[in-house]
């Protein structure tokens, strides 16, 4: 893929949500079909003005955020909050097609942006990233995008930023990785599901995190979650189509019983479905709620054509496996 400076793409994470928080594997994606890039409100750009304002206020109290964390001395990079705040004087906004709240990398976008053109002596986007680098650009991307979550493990950011799939092995272990396409069926695809409406990170994730203080719910997702999540990972990559479809259905079938509030009400029907018919598997895609889901197939023409029945358009994210991601 190649880096268009300036331009930022929207993430899938494949496999981790909810387990990261675990420690578990994770694997993310860049999804071109979405984007965005830092741009100027004129007279002579076609846009949507309502849009490109509100994205400017957005800009303005986001500012504030940067500028106490500068005055306080706890910034963790050398961002240049004067020619920020100069920008956003003459009308900066970010002109974006990811959507807000549907768990593919909206804040991550903008705050990779910002960091490109506003930090001094920022780490330059490359293939070749050294893993030191790869985590001292987490650290500083997870207090950038905080303001927008509450907390950030600035893998969004990071992923938007690198524009190449990460494999996450643990917190301090992160690094570039290609996915065979063409080592898996030819059929196969992966898509999202569009539930129509946003989902809220902050809640669900806290609800989460008070589930694995029960004793009973934490084993499951060690002894359950975690190895399916991760089989997922580890097969996906060495392109074993049958083990990653057969791990693939567990992890589905497990997020159905134990993470129920976080797949839209509506859409728990589909979800079994898939299950029950093999067609298709569901996902969260991010914290769920709403937003997207993401599903897998290993026949998307069939997979399609049932999901029609169903009253669900998809959107594909790659179906055709001929190269390497």
């Amino acid at each position: 893929m190649k880096n268009r400076s300036g331009i930022f793409y929207a993430k899938i994470l494949l496999f981790g949500e909810y387990s990261i928080l675990c420690d578990s594997m994770g694997l993310t994606i860049p999804y071109t079909h979405f984007r965005g890039e830092l741009s100027f409100i004129r007279d002579d750009k076609y846009t949507d003005y309502d849009f490109a304002v509100s994205s400017n206020r957005l800009l303005r109290e986001y500012a504030a955020y940067i500028r106490k964390l500068k005055d306080d001395g706890t910034l963790l990079c050398d961002f240049n909050i004067d020619a920020f705040e100069n920008d956003i004087n003459h009308s900066l906004y970010f002109e974006s097609t990811i959507p807000q709240g549907y768990g593919i990398g909206s804040s991550g976008a903008l705050v990779a942006a910002l960091y490109e053109k506003y930090v001094v002596g920022h780490i330059s986007q490359s293939k070749r990233i050294p893993k030191e680098e790869i985590l001292k650009l987490k650290h500083i991307f997870s207090q950038l995008e905080s303001y927008f979550h509450g907390t950030s493990s600035g893998m969004d950011p990071l992923n938007c930023y690198v524009k190449h799939p990460l494999l996450i092995h643990n917190k301090k272990d992160i690094c570039m990785v290609g996915i065979p396409r063409n080592k898996h069926d030819d059929n196969g695809a992966i898509f999202l599901i569009n539930t129509g409406n946003p989902g809220k990170t902050g809640p669900l994730v806290n609800l989460f995190l008070d589930n694995c203080k029960i004793d009973d719910y934490m084993s499951r997702v060690r002894e359950q979650m975690i190895p399916l999540n991760d089989a997922c990972i580890k097969s996906l990559i060495k392109g074993e189509t049958k083990k990653f479809f057969s791990s693939l259905r567990e992890l589905s079938g497990f997020l159905y019983e134990n993470l129920s509030p976080m797949i839209p009400e509506t859409f728990k029907k589909i979800w079994r479905y898939g299950l029950e018919s093999q067609t298709f598997y569901l996902k969260l895609c991010g914290s769920g709620g709403g937003g997207f889901l993401l599903g897998f197939t290993d026949d998307f023409e069939k997979a399609k054509a049932e999901l029609r029945t169903l009253d669900v358009e998809i959107i594909p994210v790659y179906k055709t496996l001929k190269e390497t991601l």
